[in-house]
């Protein structure tokens, strides 16, 4: 049985959803731009279904870059002992603080790897349908047929880089690997350079999130090669989703202590958001509370001697 069985069913049934809708609008239904408004259609639904998935790898990220201070102090504890004890202590310690910190040094794959099935079902589906082939759900014949002859700039949805000699097809899936290289890029770098507190930049987080920032984009200039273009396409849609996600999680919820969170203060101070510096550093300090007054002995109780 085929373990993506469901997941190719749910992605017919959107794919064919959208494709009936701008069907039902007027647009052709063989007509590439039909097929690929569709795909962006399947990538909108997808990428709001991972919305939760996102907002738990902010909050993780934002634990983890917490948490830095103390692994950076473990990390020279431990600096230099490779007995089997050692490693084995280190191992266990580490674990301790991502159990009490709620991080995770893998956060920021998880949004990707829980897209690679999705991906993967997605490029199935699309080949079966560019050999004219139906689907396992709604994606029949009629529809398979249509896709495998639709077109953007004259651009079969169904070729690859390799798999033609065509200069359009050449021309638009170059752009397209190239857009979705630099999007990755770009978007991995805002997060480097923009919302990371400098006193972790070193820590070995960073290293691997600066390996991240290279490795991802070249694995999109090698692999898309051999994407079909309704394949890139979803890819395309889903790093411009990403990119525009990222931005405003960083413009309005900034690690604190990086650059974008200086400029989101600043933003704020602008609009009279935020108190004035004076304000700010007097605010903390409390007033001297009144001292409870001492009532005076009465008349009668002065006059009133021990005996």
């Amino acid at each position: 049985m085929d373990l993506l069985w469901p997941i190719k069913w749910v992605i017919e049934l959107i794919l064919v959803g959208f494709h009936t809708l701008f069907t039902t609008l007027g647009m052709d239904p063989a007509n590439g731009w039909t097929w690929a408004l569709s795909i962006a259609g399947l990538t909108v639904v997808v990428r709001s279904a991972l919305i939760p998935v996102f907002v738990k790898q902010i909050k993780s990220q934002r634990n983890m870059m917490a948490a830095q201070p103390e692994l950076m102090k473990l990390q020279k504890k431990y600096k230099g002992k490779n007995d089997r004890e050692s490693r084995e202590k280190f191992a266990k310690e580490q674990m301790e603080l991502y159990k009490r910190t709620g991080s995770n040094p893998f956060s920021s794959c998880l949004p990707l790897l829980l897209q690679m099935p999705i991906f993967t079902s997605l490029f199935f589906v699309l080949n079966d349908a560019q050999h004219g082939k139906s689907g396992v759900g709604l994606l029949n014949i009629d529809l398979a047929t249509q896709f495998s002859i639709s077109e953007i700039f004259s651009a079969p949805l169904k070729d690859t880089f390799l798999s033609s000699d065509s200069i359009s097809v050449k021309v638009v899936a170059a752009v397209m690997i190239i857009a979705m290289t630099a999007s990755q890029f770009i978007t991995q770098k805002q997060i480097i350079s923009k919302n990371q507190n400098p006193d972790v930049m070193n820590s070995q987080y960073m290293q691997t999130q600066k390996i991240m920032l290279w490795l991802f984009p070249i694995i999109f200039l090698i692999s898309g090669i051999s994407f079909p273009i309704g394949v890139m396409l979803y890819w395309l849609t889903s790093n411009f989703w990403t990119m525009g996600q990222q931005y405003i999680v960083i413009r309005n919820m900034p690690t604190p202590g990086s650059i974008a969170y200086r400029q989101q203060q600043e933003r704020l101070a602008k609009k009279g958001k935020l108190p004035k510096a004076e304000e700010v550093e007097v605010a903390p300090e409390e007033a001297p509370k009144p001292r409870q007054r001492q009532q005076p002995a009465s008349k009668a109780r002065a006059k009133k001697s021990p005996k």
